[in-house]
């Protein structure tokens, strides 16, 4: 079997489980539903969420703040401990899977373990995927650090190394829900989908390029960033037809999000970390390979990693289809 056939199959497991419903929607249907999924979404639980982001600020303040300029609410809008941000986490993004649920259940007929959430080996598969989302993402700071562009920030009034492990903890519940609510919808539903419907390549490129829309809107894109949030798209879809399911990639996304704000200190896809850090550090070197204001994911460090993680996959694949 040749490196193409081994992940650009027709018949891999992931296209099969979708396939095992009553019926599938045409691809651009499928790509305008997801976004109205997160639409639906941030209605249901993002904008609650919000609100309760603000009633907690107040009532941190211990009075009702004068909000005489929009900027006042929008600040108090933004989480800034550890319940805050986990709140806000997962009531915007756990509605996704019951979208999912609703959509599979009623219209394609089907359970929502098709998804590639079969239980055998779920642990394992879960486990490896956060330990290779801290590397990658280790190696991307490493790598900046390496050239001279990472260093120690000065102490910030956030809570700081082990006095902020009960609140980097919990924030983790947080990315928990929210980088596998991501996974679910464009790896677990769009790429099977478009790929059972059309092609597998198809497949692949239409999700990465619909993930990295879905983050278009936050705070200081670029075009490096964008570049990269299509790579780990790539690389997510990948390995999931290598793995054949979710729980890897589940693992990688949490713990790539987890490390970007809660470990290292640095900004996730733009958003400044809330609730704590293990280490706080800085970018100090230029932003087209640090990422500047988006975070690592804006830099040409992160686009190394993803690229070469994606070709690892490949000859990985390439491997065991020899044999």
């Amino acid at each position: 079997m040749s490196l193409m056939n081994k992940l650009l199959d027709p018949q891999n497991h992931v296209f099969e489980l979708a396939r095992s419903g009553q019926r599938l929607p045409p691809g651009p249907a499928a790509v305008a539903l997801s976004f109205v999924f997160v639409l639906a979404a941030q209605f249901a639980g993002g904008l609650p969420a919000i609100f309760l982001v603000v009633a907690l600020s107040l009532g941190e303040a211990g009075q009702a703040l004068s909000l005489e300029r929009p900027e006042d609410l929008m600040q108090l809008a933004l989480p800034d401990t550890a319940l805050e941000l986990t709140i806000l986490l997962i009531l915007s993004f756990a509605p996704i899977f019951l979208l999912l649920w609703g959509w599979l259940k009623w219209y394609e007929k089907r359970p929502f373990w098709t998804l590639g959430l079969e239980g055998r080996g779920a642990w394992f598969y879960y486990l490896r995927g956060l330990l290779a989302g801290l590397v990658m993402f280790a190696v991307s700071v490493g790598v900046s650090a390496a050239l001279g562009f990472m260093a120690v920030e000065e102490p910030s009034a956030r809570p700081q190394g082990l006095a902020a492990l009960g609140g980097v903890l919990l924030v983790f519940v947080g990315w928990t829900v929210q980088g596998p609510a991501e996974e679910a919808l464009a790896r677990g539903w769009l790429l099977p989908v478009i790929g059972a419907r059309h092609k597998p390549l198809w497949g692949i490129i239409v999700s990465a390029v619909v993930f990295a829309v879905y983050h278009s809107l936050n705070p200081n894109v670029s075009p490096v960033a964008f570049v990269n949030l299509f790579l780990f798209g790539l690389f997510t879809a990948l390995y999931v037809l290598y793995e054949g399911g979710l729980w890897g990639v589940f693992g990688i996304h949490a713990a790539w999000n987890w490390a970007q704000g809660n470990l290292f200190g640095l900004e996730v896809s733009g958003t400044p970390p809330a609730g704590g850090t293990l280490f706080n550090l800085m970018e100090a070197g230029p932003d087209v390979i640090t990422g500047g204001l988006f975070g690592p994911e804006g830099g040409l460090a992160v686009t190394v990693v993803l690229l070469v993680s994606s070709a690892v996959i490949w000859l990985i694949s390439e491997r065991g289809s020899r044999k």
